[in-house]
């Protein structure tokens, strides 16, 4: 019987830690990798948004000091790095690559250095786009979709959306490119009772709730002013139907104003800010995820789909991925409002999945986009990276 493989010595380097996706991405894989026994910490600043969630998760924590600037999070991420005999240095912000690259190399002790593309654009700098693969030793992508951004470039050229009209690739060895998607925590979002949320959210019996989940700060959100034009042309066909904004932004007025100008007062809300999105999962009957922005993978839908609910989406970048796993709902085009009040009507005319379809639903988006197979995979480029079995 071969022994088991000694624990990986791992920094996962993060300068914000203020909330979001990518913070919430970094701080569920170190958890996780702890989870596998490695010896992981997470390097930021004390005292952030995020410093109870990471807590909670019990990965151990290196505070580089919350009001240093970035020269001093570097060398005080170098020192660390080498005092801990750092095997693996991952970075995973755009404005954390180069300060990852500079840390790992004035450790002195030739750490692996380790990015990940968290999104569907590629790095704003031309030096990072021209010099980062040469300088990485592997470069994450989150999903096909940014792979392809990475070694090919998307261009757009007619997108309303500035960000997506032009978005070059970047030069160098594309080996080092891998592709590993982002995961969510399947042990919480599954199928569940949530009768007592959705009187919470302000649900009555025989409501059909639609939902959007995701901050909306100006100019655009996450497609919420569209969601909202679509709601007041599906309300007139279906009189029970309810719109839920859940999030918080700059947009609020804004939003509000939509609500009242499109008859929608007594008919959409929004929730604010929420904690227990598992729960709020359970309780909506559909999501919409109206992207018009740039997307990498859109883990929201894997959410939605885990716990058995019908997602209707924006088939846009690395949307369609994240909707692969289930399946469950319907793909529209970005920014088509007719056609997104088209699929939220009729959807709403399906019956729900019973107990069985939902636990198989919740299987499947398990098996690719679980903290723990998103784990599984990172540890295993660790390790090649390495030279290391197991």
């Amino acid at each position: 019987m071969n022994p088991a493989p000694s624990p990986l010595r791992i920094v996962h380097l993060n300068s914000l830690l203020t909330g979001g996706g990518t913070d919430d991405q970094c701080v569920k894989l170190a958890a996780q990798l702890h989870r596998l026994g490695q010896r992981v910490f997470i390097a930021g600043p004390a005292g952030r948004a995020f410093a109870p969630v990471i807590a909670q998760l019990g990965a151990p924590f290196f505070d580089t000091g919350a009001k240093s600037g970035r020269l001093r999070f570097i060398l005080r991420a170098a020192q660390f790095i080498r005092r801990e005999k750092i095997q693996i240095v991952h970075g995973h912000h755009g404005r954390d690559i180069w300060p990852t690259l500079f840390a790992a190399r004035l450790a002195g002790t030739n750490p692996k250095i380790v990015l990940t593309r968290h999104m569907a654009k590629s790095p704003a700098s031309p030096a990072s786009r021209h010099f980062l693969l040469g300088q990485c030793d592997a470069l994450i992508a989150v999903s096909e979709f940014v792979a392809k951004v990475l070694r090919e470039g998307v261009y757009e050229p007619q997108s309303p959306e500035e960000e997506r009209r032009i978005r070059p690739p970047l030069r160098g060895d594309f080996t080092k490119i891998h592709i590993i998607p982002g995961g969510i925590d399947t042990t919480k979002f599954r199928p569940a009772d949530a009768a007592a949320k959705r009187r919470e959210l302000g649900l009555q019996p025989g409501d059909y709730a639609f939902a959007v989940v995701g901050g909306y700060d100006l100019p655009r959100g996450k497609g919420q002013h569209e969601f909202l034009v679509a709601a007041a042309r599906v309300s007139e066909k279906i009189p029970r139907a309810r719109f839920l904004i859940i999030g918080r932004g700059s947009m609020a007025e804004l939003l509000q104003a939509d609500i009242a100008r499109l008859g929608l007062a007594g008919k959409a809300w929004l929730t604010g800010q929420v904690s227990d999105m598992p729960q709020v999962m359970n309780a909506i009957d559909c999501l919409v995820h109206p992207q018009i922005g740039t997307e990498a993978l859109g883990l929201v839908v894997c959410e939605a789909h885990a716990c058995g609910k019908p997602v209707i989406a924006s088939a846009l970048d690395g949307i369609p991925e994240a909707f692969a796993a289930a399946h469950y709902g319907r793909l529209v085009p970005a920014e088509d409002i007719e056609a997104l009040a088209v699929a939220m009507a009729g959807q709403a005319g399906e019956p729900a999945l019973g107990p069985a379809q939902a636990v198989e639903m919740h299987r499947r988006v398990e098996q690719a986009f679980s903290l723990e197979e998103m784990g599984a995979k990172v540890l295993r480029l660790y390790r090649d990276l390495l030279g290391c079995a197991g």
